[in-house]
């Protein structure tokens, strides 16, 4: 009979062990082993606890109320790290404390470390009221139970562990402002995170499962081998390198978004092609900066070779040994030369002024501002400059004051003007005029030129960007005065805006708060 029960015990224990290696999940897994261990054992109490931060930590139990674990924990701290350290009588004297802990009459009880390898995992520990004590092939048994166990527990951890790192993983891909397309190598859709959702057009659900040249459309090619030529010649298997390729993505709308992709081979051991893993990048800006460094230079290098060069062949005029000019003429060249210089200095401060926007740093400097008096005193600047403009200033009495920076107001107003003469080449008048709101005063200038047409309305206030009629027309200008005009609105809590139709004049306004917003 005696022989029966063992044959028995085994049986159930190779039952258990196969159901307990079976689970990967951890709470599972434990629930599982104390469960059997009680079973097994006809245990009273039971409970496991794993090894966290140099401590143990109950994490399941069987007869004993989750309220008792932290006391127990408390209890479990005067084991070692250790098991070969615990002793018999240390293991015994918590075995004890538990017990009495418990309230329990504990005829016995068994403390199972569980071990893979060379780390300590956990222990499981049984308490009963009953029994005979344990025999040797009682603790073969145990011992068996406890390797299986804590290699059921240690495939569970791993297995949270790799669920934990492929979750923090999605998160990162999901993420990330780059697109991630992960194909296998058959180049179907495997991985599609939300960038390449919002590069594309598609969804992860209608992208995931189709053919990579289906959703990755290139056209035209800028530079590089597509994935399909690159392959042509051995890639991945002749040079697992990364490949690059540039182009314009065909969005699913027919729209294009410039990118860049880099497609890079996971191999596995043998070298076998285990997946592609593409990594897009939206190079809209990239080229946007390229096309502004390229439209800088072209107008820089213009605008100052125009007046360097009349300076300069007007300086070389004077400098003539073979003539003798007379006091007016002089005075007429020198005027000219000086004309010639305010603007080279007005460029060169206002790309000081760009770059100083670009870095943050434009300062303001804020009084009381009649804008009405600003507005007359540019008036009377350009008046002089323009035979075919006739200048008005229209505020009406008692314009209230602002806080502002006059310099930066009188900048924003002296583009505008100038603007206005330049853009309205038949003449006309000009007005500069102002109005007032309970919360804001506004100043509009006023030409009769040729307009803007309205698909440039918004864009004549970015930087270097120049109008069409402006390119034409061949009209010097750098594209930067309504952009710093914008900036010193803006600075100052306002708004800019225009009101144009090509061939009937423009109107440009800007408000101001009557409030400071210092």
């Amino acid at each position: 009979m005696l022989t029966d029960f063992r044959v028995q015990q085994r049986d159930y224990l190779l039952e258990i062990t196969r159901a307990i290696t079976a689970q990967l999940d951890l709470d599972a897994v434990l629930r599982m082993v104390v469960n059997a261990a009680a079973e097994m054992l006809d245990g009273q109490v039971a409970f496991i606890a794993l090894r966290e931060d140099e401590a143990f930590t109950i994490r399941a139990a069987h007869g004993l109320p989750e309220r008792m674990w932290g006391e127990l924990n408390t209890l479990l701290m005067e084991l070692p790290a250790q098991p070969e350290a615990w002793g018999r009588a240390g293991v015994e004297r918590v075995l004890m404390q538990i017990a009495r802990t418990l309230r329990i009459e504990a005829q016995q009880a068994v403390a199972l470390p569980l071990i893979v390898g060379e780390n300590l995992l956990g222990l499981l520990m049984v308490f009963r009221a009953f029994g005979t004590a344990f025999t040797y092939d009682d603790r073969l048994v145990l011992r068996a139970f406890a390797d299986q166990a804590a290699i059921a527990v240690h495939n569970a951890q791993l297995y949270q562990q790799l669920a934990t790192e492929k979750r923090r993983l999605e998160a990162i891909i999901e993420a990330t402002a780059d697109g991630v397309i992960i194909l296998d190598p058959a180049h179907r859709i495997q991985v599609f995170n939300r960038a390449m959702t919002r590069l594309t057009g598609w969804s992860p659900a209608e992208a995931i499962g189709r053919p990579h040249d289906e959703v990755v459309v290139l056209n035209p090619r800028r530079s590089g081998m597509t994935l399909a030529e690159a392959e042509a010649g051995g890639w991945p298997l002749a040079g697992g390198k990364p490949i690059y390729v540039e182009g314009d993505l065909v969005r699913r709308d027919g729209g294009r978004v410039a990118v860049g992709i880099t497609y890079s081979p996971l191999l596995d051991r043998t070298g076998r092609l285990v997946n592609i893993i593409g990594v897009v990048r939206d190079m809209t800006r990239v080229r946007e900066a390229e096309e502004l460094k390229s439209t800088f230079i072209s107008i820089i290098s213009h605008e100052l070779k125009t007046p360097v060069s009349i300076i300069k062949g007007y300086a070389g005029t004077l400098r003539r040994e073979d003539a003798t000019w007379d006091v007016a003429t002089v005075r007429e060249i020198a005027a000219i030369i000086e004309e010639e210089a305010d603007r080279l200095t007005e460029l060169i401060d206002n790309l000081l002024d760009a770059s100083r926007l670009q870095a943050g740093a434009l300062e303001l400097q804020f009084v009381e501002v009649a804008l009405d008096e600003l507005a007359e005193r540019v008036a009377d600047r350009f008046r002089p400059q323009t035979d075919r403009h006739f200048i008005v200033v229209d505020f009406p009495p008692d314009f209230p004051l602002i806080q502002g920076d006059p310099r930066r107001l009188e900048q924003v107003l002296a583009n505008l003007v100038s603007n206005a003469i330049k853009y309205s080449p038949q003449g006309g008048m000009i007005r500069i005029s102002g109005r007032a709101t309970p919360r804001e005063v506004i100043v509009t200038v006023t030409d009769e030129g040729v307009g803007i047409p309205p698909e440039e309305q918004e864009r004549i206030f970015e930087r270097f960007y120049r109008t069409s009629q402006a390119i034409a027309r061949q009209t010097p200008g750098t594209g930067l005065g309504l952009y710093l005009a914008r900036a010193i609105v803006e600075a100052h809590g306002g708004r800019i805006w225009v009101e144009s139709a090509p061939g009937r004049g423009s109107a440009f306004s800007f408000s101001i708060p009557r409030s400071p917003i210092r």
